[in-house]
């Protein structure tokens, strides 16, 4: 069974319901809602099939919700086509014009502020380098071109040496959250974090308008703020995602990496879910094969231990997002084949409150091991025990049982994590015997096989795993 998960960026190439079924069908875990893209009516349009094609297949496929964070984006362009030229000099203004030959506006009101001279700026993903001259600190900026070419309307603007006063929540994202908070959506994704300060603010927007548990968060690094801070950063947010495309702007492209190794471990590390994204395939947009480099792009970050790979334009846009999604499935169970990652950082010293049950779970990995158990058994109502668990990247199947069909659809990101859903029984014997019973019927496990349960006892008491039982099917 595929430990590491599948996420699917939505669009126009796989909006339809027919399209949604094969994706689903060929493996994705979690789908994404690029909220930098398309309506709100559109997104709960795909929320709704989502929601019905799980009952359907008896599936926990998770929605992400990404928002599009205070992004700087160049104006419309006279023509959509301006040609850079190495050498030239311009104007980049706050004023809303229509930018051409001699003046580039952005939508950032405080860009004159902010740049000093010396520092760069980055048009359309790096592809146009501009070296800042001055500023008249108020709506002018005068820069030369450096790496010319032709920029068109809308672009990005990375400021990689500019300490910028963007707030972490724009009017837009504010607009997105009150939609968000409606629907049936388990995780959001917070774009450009630089400090921890921003998952706070945004879990505290979605804490007050939540009439039950809110989403959880996933803080996007993309900023060099936000590597100087990981570690706050991963302390504070509920998983995280290496959103290479930026942060390969933001910070020398060679670092991107060592920065995703670097970022993977911690995370594996404090027990949350790491997600690597960006151009994983994006040859099979236009291609059905990926490249040789996208191969192992792929199977480096399944060995790098990332709990899900996410595909963007692939599924979005792409010509064959079935077959991108077929593609990265083989990849990555072909690498699982060859054995799982093992984490080489020692868990830090559990929290008093969770003391024993991180032992108790701790104790169960390491039980799998050494007899080789084919599968680890855990009830749960807060899904801790399901992400502990997944630290471990043991060897066997990690089964979590719950009644609540949200949490299971959370939990589907989480690496090695399959969901069941199960109502609650009023004895641990009676719901050991009970999900044995389920596991044998559905193939999982067969007799002969070592099995491991973690449990509470009395049964039902959330987050406290206090017994571990192994047993022969």
């Amino acid at each position: 069974m595929r430990r590491t998960k599948i996420i699917a960026t939505l669009g126009p190439a796989s909006s339809s319901e027919v399209v949604l079924r094969n994706l689903m069908l060929a493996g994705v875990n979690v789908f994404r809602l690029n909220f930098s893209h398309g309506s709100h009516e559109v997104h709960a349009s795909s929320i709704a099939i989502i929601e019905r094609l799980n009952n359907e297949l008896g599936l926990h496929v998770a929605i992400l919700a990404d928002l599009s964070g205070p992004k700087i984006r160049t104006g419309m362009v006279e023509g959509d086509n301006l040609l850079l030229i190495p050498g030239d000099e311009l104007i980049i203004t706050t004023n809303n014009e229509t930018c051409r030959q001699g003046i580039i506006s952005v939508n950032y009101i405080n860009f004159a502020e902010d740049v000093k001279a010396g520092e760069d700026v980055l048009l359309d993903d790096g592809k146009l380098l501009l070296k800042v001259i001055s500023s008249d600190g108020s709506t002018e900026v005068r820069a030369k071109v450096l790496q010319g070419g032709v920029l068109h309307s809308r672009k990005g603007v990375n400021l990689p040496k500019t300490k910028l006063r963007l707030p972490s929540l724009s009017e837009k994202d504010l607009k997105d959250i009150d939609f968000i908070v409606t629907q049936n959506i388990q995780w959001v994704a917070l774009s450009f974090v630089r400090t921890a300060n921003d998952i706070l603010d945004l879990r505290t927007k979605l804490s007050e308008l939540c009439i039950g548990k809110p989403p959880r968060i996933v803080a996007k690094i993309e900023k060099p703020e936000a590597v100087e801070n990981a570690e706050e950063i991963i302390e504070v947010a509920d998983a995280v995602m290496v959103a290479r495309g930026d942060l390969g702007v933001e910070i020398p492209q060679e670092r991107v990496p060592v920065v995703q190794k670097k970022l993977a471990s911690m995370c594996i590390a404090a027990s949350k879910p790491v997600i690597i994204a960006t151009q994983m395939m994006e040859g099979m947009i236009s291609n059905m094969r990926p490249t040789r480099a996208e191969v192992s792009d792929v199977a480096n970050s399944v060995l790098d231990g990332a709990d899900a790979l996410m595909l963007s334009g692939e599924t979005s846009v792409g010509n064959f997002p079935v077959e991108t999604v077929e593609t990265m499935n083989r990849i990555i169970s072909d690498v699982e084949s060859y054995g799982v990652y093992q984490p080489d950082v020692e868990a830090p010293v559990s929290a008093h409150e969770r003391k024993i049950s991180d032992s108790v779970i701790m104790a169960a990995c390491d039980l799998a091991g050494k007899v080789n158990a084919s599968a680890l058994i855990a009830m749960t109502h807060t899904g801790y025990s399901a992400f502990k668990l997944a630290s471990h990247r043991t060897g066997s199947g990690i089964y979590i049982f719950s009644n609540n069909r949200q949490l299971l659809c959370a939990l589907n990101l989480v690496w090695g994590v399959h969901g069941i859903y199960f109502e609650m029984f009023s004895s641990t014997d009676n719901a050991m015997l009970e999900m044995q019973k389920v596991l044998l019927a559905r193939g999982y496990i067969v007799p002969g096989n070592y099995i491991i349960y973690v449990s509470s006892i009395p049964i039902g008491k959330a987050g406290k795993t206090n017994m571990l039982k192994l047993s022969l099917v």
